[in-house]
């Protein structure tokens, strides 16, 4: 397992990232993604951490709290020193029924950091993140709460989810003038069916120095190898929860490349995409979740995975994403400059 630096910090984590959305789901949209219990959820952090894994990602808003609270217990009865794990957790959607329950205002993020940290029963979380963009919330306002946590120690560093580019490079020039506890991270989607944020995104985070961590690396199950060309499957959490949005014609085309890459390489289809994804040099940390241990198993075994340079480019080929201005007259412009 090897360690990255995130973004411009001195903090190293590790290539793949324990999600935790698959733990204490009841009903509902919660329920579909998960419903482990505390001994199953125990079972699978002690896999992880034995794998070398040293980061875990969750949210406040995961089964209503319960991530939180039972990552915060599989660690302390799994007896994990706190210096040897890294968690990350997440803060904006709706934990009441009010109209301040919810956002990034300084009211919601400064009680929401507060109850995390009593469920996760922990003194500091280690990486804070704005789960997405609060239109009603001045930036300003977000990253001096932000730095407020920073500053008591309640946090060690920032991080964002699901933000556009402008958004984001508003964010750290904010932080910057204010000299506010700075942007390091940010969440985002990315796979083989799905490369939008390499228009806008991927130029963003290179310029400014800020890690990227993948979340739903397998397309929510597309890219498990489940599926077939026609986007079939005989089960699969699709079935039921539809999310993210797949391009399937752009899968229909990728799918069979990826069985052909698998079957010569003798590991499965979902570790050719967590491949891909390891070899991009953009990505500093994969967010892999499971319901089941043999799910887990094989996700942390695509690390052993080596794409060589007619697999890496026979990928990009069939997904590549088709040119879209400013980006063609950008290529063509600053070509002789390069």
């Amino acid at each position: 397992m090897r360690m990255r630096q995130l973004g411009h910090s001195g903090l190293f984590v590790s290539e793949l990232c324990l999600g935790t959305m698959t733990f204490g789901g009841n009903e509902g949209m919660w329920g579909q993604i998960g419903q482990l219990r505390q001994d199953e959820a125990d079972a699978l952090v002690r896999t992880a951490l034995d794998a070398g894994i040293n980061f875990v990602d969750t949210a406040n808003v995961y089964a209503g709290g319960e991530s939180e609270r039972i990552l915060g217990q599989s660690l302390k009865n799994l007896g994990v020193s706190r210096d040897d794990v890294v968690v990350a957790t997440k803060v904006l959607g709706p934990m009441g029924d009010g109209p301040n329950a919810r956002g990034a205002s300084r009211g919601h993020i400064l009680s929401q950091c507060k109850q995390s940290l009593q469920r996760l029963g922990l003194d500091h979380i280690d990486l804070y993140q704005i789960h997405g963009f609060d239109p009603a919330t001045p930036i300003e306002e977000t990253l001096e709460a932000l730095d407020t946590l920073v500053r008591h120690g309640h946090v060690r560093y920032l991080g964002l989810s699901n933000w556009a580019a402008w958004q984001v490079v508003k964010a750290v020039g904010i932080a910057e003038a204010r000299r506010l506890a700075p942007i390091l991270s940010l969440q985002a989607y990315y796979t083989l069916v799905g490369r939008d944020l390499e228009r806008e995104i991927v130029p963003m985070l290179r310029s400014e120095k800020i890690g990227l961590m993948v979340w739903s690396p397998l397309a929510g199950g597309y890219l498990s190898g489940k599926y077939d060309e026609e986007g079939k499957a005989v089960d699969g959490r699709r079935a039921t929860f539809d999310f993210p949005p797949v391009d399937r014609t752009r899968g229909s085309v990728v799918i069979p490349e990826m069985r052909r890459i698998a079957e010569a390489k003798g590991c499965t289809v979902a570790q050719v995409a967590l491949a891909w994804l390891l070899h991009q040099p953009v990505v500093t940390s994969v967010i892999v979740g499971a319901k089941r241990m043999d799910q887990l198993a094989d996700n942390i075994a695509a690390t052993q995975v080596s794409l060589d340079a007619d697999d890496l480019a026979t990928l990009d080929a069939v997904t590549k994403l088709p040119a879209e201005y400013p980006g063609w007259m950008l290529e063509r412009q600053g070509g002789y400059r390069a």
